[in-house]
């Protein structure tokens, strides 16, 4: 992807900085877009200072006009958009009683309707390049897991939205790619339900199982460089997602073991107290 104008929601850490930091290796120029500024701004400045191209533009993508605003500030800066990464999201933990209306709406507006926004933003400019659109959705958006049904239902229409507009825009010579991993070194784990980084929270999954972001990231550029309909990342990822394909009754039996609200924090955050 050398010379590919690339613009990456969620750029601020977790795979979104990686895989900024993967495509500038290869040659890219990136435009990092998240609400934390200053985190932009650090990752831009280190990336630049080494030879690489990019830029940070504050962007939050549940408010209309933001996605358009960066998409602009590509097309300012360097002239065109040849790729998007739909990265940014979050994930609400909890059971179905225990969570409100406005955890779901909230949960669905950054992860559903942000990348939305975001792909409608950059559509007319990727429609001049014939460019590449990359979606992140998770493992969970085929297989649904015991307290994260919120997580899930946007991760699953997430899915269901890539297969619908994939061929609608073929014939505009646009690729349409969903990413969907598994445990990954980031900070969504580390998040209670209102986004708040709990740094020295203790990661409910095993170390063991947790690929690093850089590896993620290096499949993701490929699957993305490749123009591939569906990149699983991560080797229990691929393993899980084959399972629930051809041994769905496995899944669910072994799904009845699992319990994501386990954690402390978000069980609180779930009732709604601090």
């Amino acid at each position: 992807m050398e010379d590919n104008v690339v613009l990456i929601t969620g750029a601020s850490s977790g795979i979104g900085e990686a895989v900024a930091r993967e495509l500038v290796h290869r040659g890219a120029k990136v435009v990092l877009c998240a609400r934390r500024t200053d985190r932009l701004e650090k990752i831009a400045a280190e990336l630049c200072s080494a030879g690489g191209s990019a830029i940070a533009v504050a962007c939050d993508v549940t408010k209309d006009g933001d996605p358009e605003a960066a998409v602009a500030r590509a097309i300012s800066e360097w002239g065109r958009l040849d790729t998007v990464l739909a990265n940014a999201g979050f994930a609400i933990a909890g059971r179905l009683e225990a969570l409100t209306l406005d955890d779901y709406r909230r949960q669905l507006e950054t992860n559903l309707f942000g990348t939305i926004r975001t792909l409608q933003a950059a559509l007319p400019e990727l429609k001049k390049t014939k460019g590449r659109i990359g979606v992140t959705g998770s493992v969970n958006g085929f297989i649904g897991t015991p307290a994260t049904s919120a997580y899930c239902i946007s991760k699953f229409a997430v899915r269901g939205l890539c297969d619908s507009i994939r061929p609608e825009l073929k014939s505009a010579g646009i690729s349409v790619t969903l990413i969907a991993p598994g445990f990954v070194a980031s900070e969504i784990r580390a998040k209670d339900n209102r986004e708040v980084v709990h740094r020295h929270a203790k990661d409910p999954v095993p170390a063991w199982l947790v690929a690093s972001a850089e590896s993620a990231a290096n499949e993701i550029v490929n699957a993305l460089s490749r123009r591939k309909r569906e990149q699983i990342v991560t080797f229990h990822g691929k393993v899980a997602v084959f399972l629930e394909r051809h041994f769905s009754w496995l899944v669910a039996l072994l799904g009845g073991a699992v319990d994501a609200d386990k954690r402390p924090d978000r069980k609180r955050e779930a009732r709604g107290s601090t």
